[in-house]
């Protein structure tokens, strides 16, 4: 087949890259120039030079033709005014899933989508059809598992894409890896937000949003405990980063228009069960809603999947009770929907 391989110097990309090598596939390797070097670059150093070195050597060493292909301007209009909107509004965005929609199958599809059989990356799962229709298969990797990252493509970039490391492990990339002799074999995982790089999600907030003080509350006795710079630096759950004595504190709610957050010591208290929600936005692979309404949910990235059971209200919306609590239930958060190893879609929290 004629396949462009989406590359980003990390190890899962570059086995992908190497194992449709060996299949003996006519490749062009694609990297999609993201980061922010220009408003961000005062924050920190951008890896993508690094990231660059070793995809060309990866290229070079294997005769594989190499594009570089600047997205800044895409990436920004769609993934990061996306971001810097929904945390104005007090919600939790999910600035890779947007990535995987609009850049690398949605724009990068419109672009050059036209001249390849396939778009490969190095994620983390299947492609598998039933009756007609594409649908994503979880990878035999739990921890790894990036089929949450991809639940909002539709059957055109289901179609599209190729991921040759799905049904491998880490374990069995990483060694791979080394078999092949890549020159980032022993390249660590890139962590965080995919157009961040080595940058803080504090610092890029700080950077678009500035600082608006605001008062923490205690959520039971209305105790004033201290002071915040912002109250969409908080999401709902959050632990880390609470500077108040005689913790953990975990954040239980919010009030943008007031700018408060609200903090408590007993998360998990019965008053605060937190095991039912609305999802709306629904986007179903099948194109209308699943038959069962006993499923699975994913409500971030890992291996955590919870019994749940919808309710449909309406066609695009859906009432959903999980089997446990939940104690970092956000609006904004994507809930992706499993029927045991099958990803059926998903939906924005509401």
């Amino acid at each position: 087949m004629k396949i462009a391989v989406l590359t980003s110097g990390g190890v899962d990309s570059s086995v992908a890259l190497k194992i449709l090598k060996e299949e003996k596939h006519d490749l062009t390797a694609f990297y999609l120039k993201i980061w922010l070097e220009d408003e961000l670059a005062f924050l920190g150093e951008c890896p993508w030079e690094e990231d660059l070195k070793f995809v060309r050597k990866i290229c070079e060493d294997n005769k594989i033709t190499l594009k570089i292909i600047p997205m800044q301007k895409e990436y920004f209009n769609t993934v990061v005014k996306y971001t810097i909107s929904e945390i104005k509004k007090g919600r939790t965005p999910n600035p890779d899933m947007m990535c995987n929609n609009n850049i690398k199958f949605g724009m990068f599809i419109d672009k050059f989508g036209k001249n390849f059989d396939k778009i490969a990356t190095g994620h983390y799962a299947q492609i598998v059809k039933k009756k007609e229709k594409y649908f994503l298969k979880k990878s035999p990797d739990s921890i790894k598992d990036q089929t949450y990252f991809l639940g909002r493509l539709n059957q055109r970039q289901l179609g599209k894409a190729l991921f040759p490391i799905g049904n491998l492990t880490k374990q069995q990339v990483r060694k791979l890896a080394k078999k092949y002799n890549l020159p980032n074999k022993n390249r660590k995982d890139s962590q965080g937000i995919c157009f961040l790089g080595k940058l803080k999600y504090s610092d890029f907030i700080k950077h678009y949003l500035g600082a608006k003080k605001g008062k923490i509350i205690e959520f039971e006795t209305g105790a004033e405990l201290g002071e915040h710079d912002g109250s969409f630096y908080y999401t709902i759950g959050q632990r880390k980063d609470i500077r108040l004595p005689s913790g953990p504190w975990y954040v239980v709610d919010k009030n943008i228009k007031k700018n408060t957050v609200y903090v408590s010591k007993n998360y998990h208290d019965k008053n605060k069960r937190r095991n039912t929600f609305e999802v709306t936005d629904l986007n179903w692979f099948a194109g209308e809603k699943p038959s069962k309404n006993n499923l699975q949910v994913k409500l971030r990235h890992g291996e955590n999947f919870y019994d749940c059971k919808l309710n449909h209200i309406s066609k695009n919306k859906i009432k959903v009770k999980i089997n446990k609590n939940d104690q970092g239930i956000a609006k904004g958060q994507f809930a992706v929907f499993y029927d045991k190893t099958i990803c059926l879609g998903s939906g924005v929290i509401n």
